[in-house]
């Protein structure tokens, strides 16, 4: 059996990781795999690049021109396409290719020639089953559903002219007669899946996992070094901050909530601390995953106003490291918690987050539920998943 899996990263982000993860446990298993990726930079031995990080910025730019995302980047799809024709794998598995780095068309329809090549889809987000947008909930837009025109969030990806009708149409067609297995991390994104023009194909979650060896309590001088002994920890982490994980919200919080709390934001930038409070720590980056879990073992609630996810794997990292989680209903975001480690708010509910944030202060949850909860999420037992599809099929 031979496997190949294809994505944006590899061995970086929550998608590049999951690949490295897979990959990994197949070549324990004695399994021919392969990464082919386009961005970054990596040492994994499975890893393929086969796109420049200066060509997926033109293409990029090509794509916000024109407008047709997610159909440019030819040269690199035909380089894809020639390592694909020379490994002959049994198994293409899929991840996010819409970095501007394939050409779907290209790729779909090779594979629509190769049937014998049987192909699985993890769904990060929404992108395949819209005209542009991976996620469509801050804009409260269901015209998925049956067909995409006038697209709220176009100017997001198209800067001159709405494509989102051509789009949708164009991958519906592409994605009609595929020997597709659609994977979601979350029953909410399967859910939408089965609401969209890809209804009929088969799906399959498998929740997003983490290394329970890495997060897990681990002692912190944090505290100590920033005067904090006597406060309550909030702490917040993203790589992509602003209204969508619900940067405004952290700073509504800090106005309402008295001395008692302090509020930690890590992920942040230069830019982002222009608009931040003075009563908010900023951490820009952790030098490590260790620290960051050191970081979320010293808090004493993660809070995640996200406004739109898929399974954000922060949500388990803060459970495995023993702290209780406060969340939006929003995505699969919720599906992390149960009634043991958790609370989840209606979205916009900043005063429900208020009074949540001091319920659980006034009653915590355990470490050892959360860290209870953490466990069925161990990448070991998730990845192993994928690989039991690709056995099942050999």
């Amino acid at each position: 059996m031979k496997v190949v899996q294809i994505n944006a990263t590899c061995g970086a982000g929550s998608t590049g990781k999951i690949c490295v993860a897979v990959s990994e446990l197949l070549s324990n298993k004695g399994i021919e795999n392969y990464i082919f990726y386009t961005w970054g930079n990596s040492n994994h031995s499975t890893g393929i690049k086969y796109a420049s990080n200066l060509y997926i910025k033109s293409q990029a730019l090509v794509s916000h021109v024109f407008g047709k995302y997610g159909f440019y980047s030819k040269s690199a799809t035909k380089r894809l396409i020639s390592y694909l024709e020379k490994i002959k794998p049994d198994i293409v598995h899929i991840h996010n290719i819409h970095g501007h780095d394939c050409n779907i068309e290209m790729l779909f329809n090779y594979l629509k020639d190769h049937k014998n090549i049987k192909i699985y889809f993890t769904f990060h987000d929404c992108w395949l089953f819209t005209g542009y947008c991976p996620y469509f909930d801050m804009v409260d837009c269901d015209k998925w559903i049956s067909q995409c025109f006038e697209c709220p969030i176009r100017k997001d990806f198209s800067w001159f002219s709405d494509k989102s009708t051509f789009l949708y149409n164009k991958k519906k067609e592409l994605l009609t007669g595929l020997n597709i297995t659609i994977i979601t991390p979350s029953q909410w994104l399967a859910g939408l899946v089965k609401q969209s023009f890809l209804k009929d194909y088969p799906v399959k979650v498998i929740n997003n996992g983490i290394d329970l060896s890495v997060f897990k309590p681990t002692p912190s001088n944090f505290r100590e070094l920033h005067g904090l002994q006597d406060k309550k920890i909030l702490l917040g982490v993203a790589f992509d901050w602003g209204k969508r994980k619900g940067l405004d919200v952290f700073i509504e919080l800090s106005k309402r909530l008295d001395k008692e709390y302090q509020i930690v934001l890590v992920g942040t930038n230069e830019n982002i601390d222009k608009q931040l409070p003075s009563n908010i720590i900023s951490i820009h980056r952790t030098q490590n995953q260790t620290e960051l879990a050191e970081l979320y073992s010293t808090s004493d609630i993660f809070v995640n106003p996200t406004r739109e996810e898929n399974f954000p794997t922060v949500n388990i990292e803060s459970l495995a490291c023993g702290t209780p989680i406060i969340t939006f209903r929003t995505g699969g975001s919720p599906e992390i918690i149960d009634s043991t480690c958790g609370y989840v708010v209606e979205k916009d509910d900043i005063e429900g987050m208020v009074d949540s944030i001091k319920e659980m202060i006034k009653n915590p949850f355990s470490s050892e539920n959360c860290i209870k909860r953490a466990k069925i999420f161990d990448k070991e037992k998730k990845f192993e998943e994928y690989v039991e599809l690709y056995d099942n099929i050999c």
